[in-house]
């Protein structure tokens, strides 16, 4: 079990946790870390692009020229691709980009970043984070107090909590989760984690660990 300090809003201890070493003291395996964005970013591909090709484009119909006796190159048709405005050859088509991961390799990929992050020093446990009222500038008091000011961070509460999720919406560099939507990606995209305890404990709990204390 790896122990962390637990500090209040105003950054103060509060006490401290076990973090189930299952879950944040797991095997680092960085091929798994590239698998599981991969799957992520690929999921996230609206898979639109389109060409048209040479059976979509206008045009066509009798011959540019008749076949000899012109001293140019025969031609079929001017939707051919090397006529301008003609088909596109072997463009892109509309398809979707998903592609599956085993579960276990995607759990294995984020207790592994989350034992990266902790390995680093980049974990913060806060008692609680609640703000009870739409104000921007709340969260940005929090973090200056939490010595997160001006940080990438990554914060993941327990469940919906309207006011903090809104309100931190807008600022630059720090996103928030809830713990069920924890994953590689925004792990490792951000410099630093700020967990409220009881996100920590709903984390690890999703991945077959606890937290104690």
């Amino acid at each position: 079990m790896a122990t962390i300090d637990v500090v209040t809003q105003a950054n103060g201890k509060a006490g401290t946790v076990e973090l189930d070493s299952a879950v944040f003291e797991a095997p680092v395996k960085p091929h798994l870390f590239h698998a599981e964005v991969r799957r992520q970013l690929a999921a996230r591909r609206s898979g639109t692009h389109s060409t048209k090709n040479r059976a979509a484009v206008s045009g066509g119909g009798s011959k540019p020229w008749r076949q000899k006796g012109t001293g140019r190159a025969r031609q079929g048709t001017n939707r051919a691709p090397q006529w301008k405005g003609g088909g596109a050859v072997f463009g892109p088509v509309p398809r979707h980009h998903v592609h599956e991961l085993p579960k276990k390799v995607r759990r294995a990929a984020l207790r592994g970043a989350l034992s990266a992050r902790l390995a680093e020093g980049a974990v913060k446990v806060v008692e609680s984070l609640e703000l009870g009222e739409y104000k921007t500038r709340r969260v940005v008091e929090l973090l200056v107090g939490l010595e997160l000011a001006g940080e990438s961070v990554l914060v993941v509460i327990e469940a919906a909590d309207a006011h903090f999720e809104k309100s931190a919406r807008n600022l630059p560099g720090v996103t928030v989760l809830r713990a069920a939507g924890v994953n590689v990606y925004d792990v490792l995209r951000h410099n630093r984690l700020l967990m409220t305890k009881a996100g920590a404990a709903a984390v690890a709990n999703r991945l077959g660990g606890e937290v104690t204390g």
